[in-house]
């Protein structure tokens, strides 16, 4: 596992690639590239992803050690998108970024979209659903502490989550009809997915409020044992 020891440069790391790359990166398959270089960008979405993780640990067994346990979170989060209708991808990601670190939060919501689109079907859409549940999952992390002793907060976060996730694929609905960004059109589409919006919501509140326990305190036994 590659390990940044410079501690200037893992904060530099842990503010650019979430803030400003991996937009850009978005912005640039949208506005440079065409439809069909969507992989590119997933791709670089990823690895970014993967950069920014290796900035949040300073000893390589501690990397490798943390890489196991997200695997596994993604992949209870990827088989989590089969379940019809209310689906915990987001309550998944925000336990993750609360105990794990926001980091770790990013890397399971990116990767998470980008590997259950295998199934889902991949295409232009995949980089901002990487985005989304990203972000999501960068955030949960910064307000850890809060998450933690809260059952409201939680559930405001659930709520913040399904919101958050529609406007930033709200973008992308936007750009795909129009092909330029316009704010009436975004307003409609807002209008239009508020249905969705609130089912986004309500499942992340419920399978935060169901999970966030049992997975919480294994992974906080897990964190402690193995020095995570």
């Amino acid at each position: 596992m590659f390990v940044i020891k410079d501690r200037t440069i893992r904060n530099i790391i842990r503010f650019a690639v979430p803030f400003l790359l991996i937009p850009a990166a978005v912005a640039v398959g949208v506005f440079v590239f065409d439809d069909k270089s969507y992989a590119f960008v997933s791709l670089a979405v990823a690895g970014l992803s993967v950069l920014l993780f290796t900035a949040g640990f300073e000893r390589r067994r501690t990397g490798t050690g943390r890489m196991a346990v997200v695997a596994v979170i993604v992949a209870l989060t990827v088989v989590g998108r089969f379940i019809p209708y209310f689906k915990p991808v987001a309550a998944l990601t925000v336990i993750a970024g609360i105990y794990l670190g926001s980091e770790a939060g990013f890397l399971v919501g990116a990767l998470a979209a980008v590997i259950s689109n295998f199934y889902f079907g991949q295409g232009p859409w995949t980089p901002f659903q990487m985005l989304a549940w990203g972000m999501i999952g960068l955030i949960a992390g910064f307000l850890g502490e809060i998450l933690k002793r809260s059952r409201v907060s939680l559930a405001v976060y659930g709520v913040f989550s399904g919101v958050f996730f529609s406007l930033v694929m709200d973008v992308w609905t936007v750009l795909w009809y129009n092909k330029t960004f316009d704010g009436s059109m975004y307003l409609a589409a807002l209008v239009t997915a508020a249905p969705y919006t609130v089912l986004y919501a309500v499942s992340n509140i419920f399978f935060l409020m169901v999970l966030k326990k049992p997975f919480g305190e294994k992974l906080e036994r897990i964190c402690i044992k193995y020095r995570l």
